[in-house]
């Protein structure tokens, strides 16, 4: 059975710091694009950051960019989303997606495996 777990979420002051981390098991995710995605009550998910298979090429999207940091391990089977200098606005249920096959993507549809979320709330 495939299993996408995050863990790392929690509640932190604004500007504070919290390192996300997405463990895999069931199979190796060593040659797949991996994500992260939010989501708040009543909005669509949104994409977050994407990495290659061999943390080559790396997209954030525009509002996490010099703040949030996407890596992985692949030894470990997991991938990390390092966020930074957080906002109230990053308040979300963060998700760890995987594709099962081509580079990264920025659209939840790609994406085929996914965890259970976590939640991170930024206070003001």
């Amino acid at each position: 059975q495939v299993q996408l777990v995050e863990s790392g979420g929690g509640l932190v002051q604004a500007g504070g710091s919290l390192t996300l981390s997405c463990a895999a098991s069931g199979r190796t995710f060593s040659t797949n694009a991996m994500g992260w995605f939010r989501q708040t009550p009543g909005k669509e998910r949104e994409f977050v950051a994407t990495i290659s298979w061999d943390g080559g090429t790396i997209f954030n999207v525009g509002s996490v960019k010099g703040r949030f940091t996407i890596s992985r391990d692949n030894a470990k089977n997991t991938v990390y989303l390092q966020m930074n200098s957080l906002k109230p606005e990053d308040t979300a249920v963060y998700y760890c997606a995987a594709r099962r096959a081509g580079g990264p993507a920025t659209t939840a549809p790609a994406y085929y495996y996914w965890g259970q979320g976590t939640q991170v709330t930024v206070s003001s």
